[in-house]
Parts: C-alpha cells; structure tokens; sequence
C-alpha cells in the first residue's frame, strides 16, 4: 500500500474518532444524546468501511450487502426493544463484542501457524488477554441477559463446590494460556496443539464467565452489565493492537473506560463495591423482610378521586418515576398530571435516584421522550433536603430506591444504599401493581407507614384516571 494511501486511511480513522468522542461527550445529557448517538453511528459506519477497503476483505458490492443486512437488523432491534429492555440489549451487545474478540484472536493464531511462523511476544500476550476477557464477556453477558429477561430466575444460583469448581476452571484458563505462550513462540508448519489449547482456553473461559455471573443475584445484574461492558471495550481494544487498527483501539478504550466510569457510579448509588457485587450478589425472585416481620402490619389504601384531590390541594408534589412507569410507558401520562398540578398553581419536580429503572439516565431518558422539562428532574441529593417540606410524594413504580431499610435496618440487604428519602414528607402514594417485592427482593417498609397509601393498579392506566379526577377538581 502506497504511503499516500496508508495516510489517507490514518487520516478516516482520526476522523472516525473524533466523531465517537464528540458522540460519547453528547451522551451525557438528555438533550443531546440523540445527537451524539447518531455522530457516534456515523464514525463507527465511517471506520467499518476504511477497514474493509483497508485490508480489502469484501468487494463494493459484498459490502454494500453485508451493510444493509446488518443496518436492517439493527434498525429492527432498536424500533422494537422497548426501553425496558435496554440492559438486555446492552447484554446482548456486550456478548457480541466479547465473542468477536476472541475470534479475532484464535483467527490471529491460525494465521501464524498457517505460516509457519513465531507470534512475537506482545502479540502473544494480547492473544491471551483477548481470548480471556473476550470469551468470559460473552458467555457472563448471556447469562446476564438471561436473568434481566427472566429467561432464567433472577435468584443467585449457588451449589456446593462452586467456588472449587469457578477457581478449576480458571487454572483451566491460564494452563491452557501458558501453553499457548510457549507454543506460539516458536510455530512451526503444524501447531495443531496450540490450536486445540486456543479452543480449549475458550471453553475453559466460557464455563468462567458462567459460573462467576450465575451466583449474582438479580438486584446486581444491571451493575454485572455495565462491568462487561468496559470488558467488551477491553476486549475489542486488545484485538485492535492485535491486527494494528487504530479505529477499533480507540473505540474500544472508549467503550472500556466509559464502562468502568458507569460501573463505579452504579456501585456508588448502591453503596457496594464491584468485587462486593462479583462476590455477594442480593436480589432475586423471592422476596425477603431482613429481620422486621410485616405479616401482621397493615397497608392503607387510597383511590384515584382522593390522591387527586390531596395533590390538588397541594403546594408541592414530588413525583418519583421507577421502574413500573417504564414497564407501562406512562411518561406522557405523568407529563400531563403534572402540567394540570402546574396550572393548579402546585410545583411539581421530579426526584431522580441514580439506578432508578435499571440503568443510569433510565429515567431521564424515559422522562425526555414525554417533553419534560429537564429543569424538573432533581438529581437525588440535590432533591433530598426538600422532601421535608413537600405534602405529597407520588411513587410511580419506584421500590427498592424509596425503601427506608436502607438507613434503618442493619440486616437489610440495601442497609447503607443511597435512597431517595420520602419517608420524611408529609405523604406518600405508591403507584403499583401489588406488594410484590422490588428488583432487590425484599419487602418495602415504606408500604406500612401511616404516612403512605397504596394506589393499585397499572401505572398508565391510574394516572389516566388521576388525570381525569384532577381535572374535576
């Protein structure tokens, strides 16, 4: 390739990355992520292309179709994924990149022994880092997926000899790695051994990433999610040094310190650390009360004509969207309550808690999509001090982020998460379906406080019928 070439092609690249580090800077606010999505698409179609004319693996017209197949699954997958199911999306992808990964590096391996040639020594140990991180990715991420889905149960999955049996398959892992290390040094014409130790090193990772996501209860799979992910990233960055792409390195250094970064703000927002998470995972099917017993506590409930009127009448009202309002896709219903509570003359903000739903931004981009006014969304310890002096806190789907065990009870699971501290208004409606327990399976003690009442029922539906009773106010 003509050095005139080599610069053009040096050049897409810098031009593919710019645009995925302008993306990723717009991410960061709802108001501009949709923008930063799309420049970030754009580099990464720009730097798929150079690659392909780059090592001029297809032809135009093998390219033009292998780019339409894949922009025809994509657009699919993203016009039908509800925002529900995000984290399995991002699971599924995070599996993809891992799997990707380490077939580039086993193809890596067969090249140099078709050749009959030494993989030098850098090469060698970004092989078995790629091979590592890649597989453990792929096979955590559908386990991952598989519990977020409910495909498999969310409950930690424990037998006797686990940890034995996690710790044989890593030694697995790195026998094989070591082997490879040493075989790949000096290939000869035929390295089938050091093939086999390649594949072998991949199923020994595969059984690894199982066993270390399946004792993960359900409560911590979002937090396993962002972690592969930044492993994903790794993985690709690797693979990048690994056949000298500067496109897929900087992409994949991206995607692994974002991932890292959004890790650690999860972790933070659940008071536990990454390895706490990877070690002691809470939260399941099945819920649990810690040491309060609630079987003899009684629930208040309300209806839509009294909740309305008691936000009618009042001078400020909170509203905390979770989980639920995302299931039912209620934020227009929410957006118009509060425009009528506006009207009314009552201020009405929007209390944010970091992992609210199950990601980071889950609600601000759920909230977004209805045309709420981003000055409205209160992060959680800005909104926090204000509870005290607001006469209704309305609960829409929210759960484990507005249970009180955190700060109250020492045998809590969630004792010491960060939450958003409603207890301290003067009331609290709970929009839900039943008492079933939250993502983190176990009981919600805000639910049999004097101070609250429970508003049962579908959220879109009840906020349609608060909506109407509002009006008749």
């Amino acid at each position: 390739m003509s050095d005139l070439k080599l610069a053009l092609i040096n050049l897409v690249y810098l031009v593919a990355a710019s645009l995925f580090i302008m993306g990723l800077k717009k991410l960061g606010s709802p108001v501009t992520a949709r923008g930063g999505n799309q420049l970030s698409a754009v580099g990464m179609l720009i730097a798929i292309v150079a690659t392909l004319f780059y090592q001029q693996i297809l032809n135009p017209v093998e390219m033009i179709v292998g780019l339409l197949i894949g922009a025809v699954i994509g657009l699919y997958l993203a016009k039908t994924v509800k925002m529900t199911g995000m984290p399995e999306m991002v699971a599924l992808l995070n599996a993809s990149g891992g799997v990707a990964s380490s077939l580039v590096a086993v193809a890596e391996v067969e090249r140099y022994a078709s050749i009959g040639q030494g993989i030098p020594p850098l090469d060698t140990f970004i092989v078995i880092l790629t091979i590592l991180i890649g597989t453990v990715t792929f096979s955590g991420s559908i386990i991952a997926w598989g519990k977020l889905s409910t495909k498999m149960s969310g409950n930690p999955i424990l037998f006797p000899g686990i940890r034995v049996l996690t710790l044989l398959m890593f030694l697995g892992v790195v026998g094989c790695l070591v082997y490879m290390y040493q075989g790949m040094a000096t290939f000869t014409v035929d390295q089938t051994p050091v093939l086999y130790a390649a594949i072998l090193a991949n199923v020994f990772a595969f059984a690894l990433g199982i066993l270390l996501v399946i004792p993960i209860g359900g409560a911590d799979m979002p937090v396993v999610i962002a972690l592969f992910n930044s492993y994903s990233g790794l993985a690709g960055a690797a693979s990048g040094f690994l056949i000298k792409n500067d496109a897929l390195i900087i992409a994949g250094a991206l995607v692994g310190a974002s991932g890292i970064i959004l890790t650690k703000v999860m972790c933070d927002a659940m008071n536990r650390s990454w390895l706490n998470v990877l070690l002691g995972g809470f939260g399941g099917d099945s819920a649990a009360t810690g040491s309060r017993d609630f079987s003899q506590a009684t629930v208040k409930q309300t209806t839509a004509d009294d909740a309305a009127i008691l936000m009618s009448y009042a001078q400020k009202v909170i509203v905390v969207p979770g989980y639920g309002l995302a299931v039912s896709q209620a934020q227009h219903q929410v957006r118009e309550l509060a425009d009528l509570l506006h009207e009314k003359g009552v201020e009405v903000k929007f209390a944010i808690h970091p992992v609210a739903g199950r990601m980071p931004g889950h609600m601000n981009v759920l909230l977004a999509e209805a045309n709420v006014s981003y000055d409205l969304l209160v992060d959680m310890d800005d909104i926090n001090p204000e509870f005290e002096q607001t006469d209704v806190v309305l609960i829409v789907g929210a759960n484990d982020v507005v249970n009180p065990a955190a700060k109250n009870d020492p045998s809590s699971p969630i004792y010491g998460m960060p939450i958003l501290d409603v207890d301290k208004a003067k009331n609290t409606i709970v929009m839900k379906r039943s008492m079933k327990a939250g993502y983190a399976g176990i009981e919600n003690e805000l639910f049999f406080s004097p101070k609250n009442a429970m508003l049962f029922g579908d959220a879109k539906a009840t906020l349609s019928a608060l909506i109407s009773e509002v009006k008749a106010v």
